[in-house]
């Protein structure tokens, strides 16, 4: 990895500082930082996109500052409106709770998580647990109390309706005549009090993150704190090149899925988004990035050999080189020479009522996708194949699909899900 200045490696593809001045005083003090970052854990397993935001916080805990993944457990309850056109529906504590165990897990893929030095790993429940208590003023119980309605009450008053509703989707969601919540209002001031509780100097976040963490900055001057820096880097688009990398969406990139379907993954994404990924998944230094962006300008690379580079890249970082040059081997022997995997699984089928599949059905039942609807959009975007051909309906009829007395057939879903149909014995 090239050497960089610190200012210089923070500055990596981030979209804004809020300010360099204020950074460059703090990095100036010559003392380790506390650099916050919050994630909802608003489902199981992260993607790429998140590790946007993980690898600039190893980047702070590469130059000796002390990182906070912040688990927002109770934030997650109400749901961030950032970016959204309605509200979001309500977790469950237990979903919540399920989905902080494994993004703890999954972190230590990507930051220093045994040096207390470096990391510490916090829950905004915490201080938030005790919201629902009876009122509780700390001048008469005292400072057991970590956040009360005395604590609630205070907090509002330090905020107005009127800088509230400066937030764009706030705005626009209500002249479109749609409602705000009074939780969503309050979701802004809740993540702008764990900057306060945390003492941050800095906090990272998405571009669509940019009015919470300012909420941030000034809370913390309202309680007598030094205001945090703020960094904003750029959302991650997802494998369909237009939208923020996103599970619901089915444009996702997990960094626990397998190799396989890692690497084909990646291999799909359009080449517009290939020094994208390079600047903000690696550590390729910025002359080779430069370089990159001319010839894919210029159209002088070959890009499926960069999006190649780029995928053993990354499946080597989450899953180790041997894993990678394993996917790479499978990915050209099924994709560039149109072979299939040497190892598919055999699974009986047998017709409906009507002599019919549901291919929704069965993607969903081999767990290629987690609903109908996610199934039904894979279909649509012709990632679903029986034989090498693209599936163009929902419901097929049994005879096209062991047509002229086959035996067995391959299904394919996505880049990487491969597995063999055959009709259950007695079946014709």
């Amino acid at each position: 990895m090239e050497r960089h200045s610190p200012l210089d490696l923070i500055r990596r593809g981030a979209t804004e500082v809020i300010s360099e001045v204020e950074l460059a005083e703090k990095l100036a003090a010559n003392r380790p930082l506390i650099v916050k970052a919050g994630f909802d854990p608003t489902a199981p397993d992260l993607h790429l996109g998140h590790t946007v935001l993980l690898r600039k916080l190893r980047h702070f805990q590469d130059l000796g500052h002390k990182v906070i993944f912040l688990i927002g457990d109770a934030t997650a309850l109400i749901g961030d409106p950032s970016g959204k056109s309605q509200t979001r529906p309500a977790l469950m504590p237990s979903e919540v709770a399920s989905n902080a165990k494994t993004y703890v897990e999954q972190v230590s893929k990507i930051l220093h998580t045994r040096d207390a030095k470096v990391f510490e790993l916090r829950r905004n429940s915490e201080w938030f647990e005790p919201i629902m208590d009876p009122i509780m003023d700390p001048a008469v119980h005292g400072e057991g109390v970590q956040f009360g309605f005395y604590q609630l009450v205070e907090l509002l008053s330090r905020y107005t309706v009127a800088r509230l509703m400066e937030r764009d989707d706030f705005r626009q969601r209500l002249k479109a005549g749609q409602e705000v919540s009074m939780l969503e209002l309050f979701y802004p001031l809740m993540q702008g009090y764990d900057s306060v509780k945390l003492k941050a100097d800095v906090e990272l976040g998405g571009t669509d993150q940019k009015f919470n963490l300012l909420v941030g900055r000034n809370l913390q001057r309202s309680y007598g704190q030094k205001p945090q820096v703020v960094i904003t880097m750029p959302l991650l688009e997802g494998t369909d090149g237009v939208q923020k990398m996103s599970k619901s969406l089915g444009n996702h990139i997990g960094i626990t899925e397998p190799p396989g379907e890692m690497f084909g993954k990646l291999m799909s994404i359009p080449d517009g988004l290939i020094v994208k990924y390079f600047t903000l998944l690696t550590d390729v230094d910025a002359a080779r990035l430069k370089e990159l962006e001319r010839s894919v300008a210029s159209r002088t690379v070959d890009t499926r050999n960069a999006k190649m580079a780029l995928a053993t890249t990354l499946v080597g970082m989450y899953h180790g080189e041997e894993a990678a040059t394993q996917a790479q081997a499978e990915f050209i022997r099924v994709f560039s020479e149109r072979k299939y995997p040497i190892h598919m699984q055999t699974i009986p089928i047998e017709p409906g009522p009507k002599q019919e599949v549901d291919l929704v059905e069965l993607i969903v039942k081999f767990e290629f996708a987690e609903s109908r609807n996610e199934a039904r959009r894979l279909i649509k975007q012709g990632a679903v194949e029986l034989d090498q051909e693209k599936v163009e309906k929902p419901v097929l009829l049994w005879s096209d699909i062991f047509s002229e007395g086959k035996k067995m057939v391959v299904l394919r879903v996505g880049s990487g899900n491969f597995v063999q149909l055959e009709p259950h014995q007695g079946d014709t």
